[in-house]
């Protein structure tokens, strides 16, 4: 049988639950998902979790924060004057707004806090600082 390795398009079927059970994402009702091994597509866990599955294969792996989104930062989170917020922008809590950086890249932030005078913005990823399971199956190797 043909396994995962580098080089390699891998499409597989996952669901990917949090520690309390919560289910943040899935392949489920849709097409697998589909990536080039070793091309950084993909967190780095997931993508060592995969390496080495043959056609077939599933099983269900914990990816520690580190291997997927990283820590939370304290210093990604970022409070601006409510004043410099357009009036048309929403600013409701867990809202997911772009802004601009000062170099002109585009950066997804996440309302996180509102008062009269701040509006607090956090570009940590929303799983930042969690680690995750997945459940796998590999359908296809390439």
């Amino acid at each position: 049988m043909t396994q995962a390795t580098a080089g390699t398009t891998v499409s597989l079927h996952y669901t990917g639950t949090l520690a309390d059970g919560t289910t943040f994402d899935t392949s489920e009702g849709r097409d697998p998902l589909t990536f080039e091994m070793g091309a950084g597509q993909i967190i780095p866990g997931l993508e060592a979790a995969v390496d080495g599955m043959a056609e077939g294969d599933s099983k269900t792996v914990t990816i520690p924060a580190a291997d997927a989104y990283g820590a939370r930062r304290d210093e990604a989170i970022q409070q601006v004057p409510r004043e410099a917020v357009p009036d048309h922008i929403p600013l409701d809590l867990g809202t997911q707004l772009q802004v601009q950086t000062p170099d002109g890249q585009t950066m997804p932030v996440t309302v996180a806090e509102v008062t009269e005078a701040h509006v607090t913005l956090d570009a940590n990823h929303p799983l930042a600082g969690q680690d995750l399971t997945f459940a796998l199956e590999l359908v296809k190797v390439a």
